[in-house]
């Protein structure tokens, strides 16, 4: 299946741990480059989770904040995707950095504010070892 079918089937029911690995394998672009791996996809909420490491981290060893602004605007846009049936751009991120994280894991869990025909908000929250590390609030806008 290609993206386009796993979302699509995502807007039906929630992704399968089989579907999820099988998409996680093909995913290309940025998310490859910054090792991003969706753990669920359901219509009106996904979550990805983002392993830190050395590439992701500025010079005084903490993870770079272009790092947030990338999870949650590909987090937000694949919840998009979903909830309008094709492709969407992002058009304001706004990414606020909470806490510092150096190590571990950062989850990422994006959630509808307002989901319009022109254009969405969607809110994700990123946390590392359960507490609250970054907050993006992305405006999308279906495309074709």
């Amino acid at each position: 299946m290609n993206l386009q079918d796993y979302l699509a089937t995502a807007a039906q029911r929630p992704l399968t741990q089989e579907e999820l690995l099988s998409l996680n394998e093909s995913i290309q672009g940025l998310d490859k480059t910054l090792g991003m791996r969706y753990t669920h996809i359901s219509h009106g909420r996904v979550r990805s989770a983002l392993r830190v490491g050395p590439h992701l981290l500025q010079p005084v060893g903490l993870v770079n904040g272009g790092v947030y602004c990338a999870i949650g605007e590909s987090t937000a846009s694949v919840a998009a995707m979903v909830a309008t049936g094709g492709p969407v751009v992002g058009v304001n991120n706004n990414t606020d950095l909470i806490s510092s994280v150096r190590s571990g894991l950062i989850e990422a869990e994006a959630r509808a504010l307002q989901t319009g025909r022109r254009t969405q908000i969607w809110v994700v929250d990123m946390t590392n070892e359960g507490r609250l590390v970054a907050r993006t609030t992305l405006r999308t806008m279906p495309v074709g």
